[in-house]
């Protein structure tokens, strides 16, 4: 999935003001200037538009989990991810909402995009794994919003 679209789907789901994502960003410890994220939440056909890379938007999911979590103090801060794919956000959403595997099949099949219980196991291993799946578009696009039917009933 697009960055821009993840943002945005955050940006809605927990209805943040603009100014907000510069500041959840700044929390991993990115500076990120508003006209950019401007041009981030733009529509592709919108004069202005430019791609969200892949450092801005890892630096925006880690401050996420910061802002939503609390920052642990006696550990220090994890690398931020250099390329950022569907199963790193699932990941990363998972963790700073707190969510179990019950809560992301509830989470799915409110979406109308039901899992089995390996198949969700299987975007959470690592990508040498054997069992190791990737998530697709689709999957992330229920995921998100199935995520926001919940917290925007």
């Amino acid at each position: 999935m697009i960055n821009n679209d993840i943002l945005r789907n955050v940006r809605y789901m927990l209805d943040l003001p603009d100014g907000k994502l510069a500041a959840i960003a700044a929390l991993a410890g990115l500076t990120v200037p508003q006209a950019d994220i401007d041009a981030y939440l733009k529509k592709d056909d919108e004069p202005g538009y430019r791609d969200c890379p892949d450092k801005v938007m890892a630096h925006f999911l880690d401050g996420l989990v910061t802002q939503l979590r609390g920052r642990d103090e006696t550990r220090p801060p994890p690398p931020v991810a250099k390329r950022v794919g569907n199963n790193l956000v699932l990941k990363k959403l998972r963790v700073a909402f707190e969510l179990r595997d019950d809560d992301m099949h509830a989470i799915l099949d409110a979406a109308g995009f039901p899992l089995s219980k390996s198949e969700l196991t299987a975007l959470f291993r690592k990508p040498d794994h054997p069992n190791y799946r990737p998530c697709g578009d689709q999957l992330l696009r229920h995921f998100l919003r199935g995520l926001t039917q919940r917290l925007r009933p």
